[in-house]
């Protein structure tokens, strides 16, 4: 098997019934490539070299064979995925966010679930402290909610190629 040099970049794994399954390193994606497990169907930027051949950098890949993958129902709660789903934007004062609040505190029977955190300013989190909205009368410019769609489950946190969008269902950037 020829020698594969590690390349920065991302590479999205379809199922063999073109169903988005995960994201894979560029490396393993060539790894399934060449082992005849998957196919390419969309070709990224650049040539992967070796002494024999060219293969050129695969962007999307589609598995030959069906796996079956029992998913989780949810997306596992993160910071990363905090920012991701708010935009980096403060909940409060729509500024830029730097830390993560609990609408209803933990202090008092908050829990630490989609629908009751925010990404928050530092000031707007220091100053809402342990209080509630109510309290304050503050309110949230949108309402938190878990993320839902094949793209969150695939991608999480991380940012979509925008050679994936029509696997992925995301609407296409112009």
């Amino acid at each position: 098997m020829p020698d594969i040099r590690p390349t920065v970049g991302t590479t999205l794994v379809l199922n063999a019934t073109y169903e988005p399954l995960c994201v894979v390193s560029v490396r393993r994606a060539a790894i399934l490539v060449l082992s005849a497990k998957a196919v390419c169907v969309t070709d990224g930027d650049g040539v992967l070299h070796s002494i024999r051949s060219q293969l050129p950098v695969p962007s999307v890949v589609r598995l030959i064979r069906y796996v079956r993958v029992p998913y989780r129902t949810h997306v596992v709660l993160s910071r990363r995925a905090i920012f991701a789903r708010d935009g980096s934007r403060c909940a409060y004062c729509r500024g830029p966010a730097e830390t993560i609040d609990h609408v209803l505190p933990r202090s008092r029977g908050g829990a630490h679930v989609w629908d009751n955190v925010v990404a928050a300013c530092a000031k707007c989190n220091h100053t809402k402290g342990d209080r509630t909205l109510a309290e304050l009368g503050w309110r949230l410019h949108a309402a938190p909610s878990a993320p839902k769609g094949t793209a969150w489950r695939v991608l999480g946190h991380r940012a979509a190629d925008p050679r994936w969008t029509g696997w992925l269902g995301l609407p296409e950037v112009a």
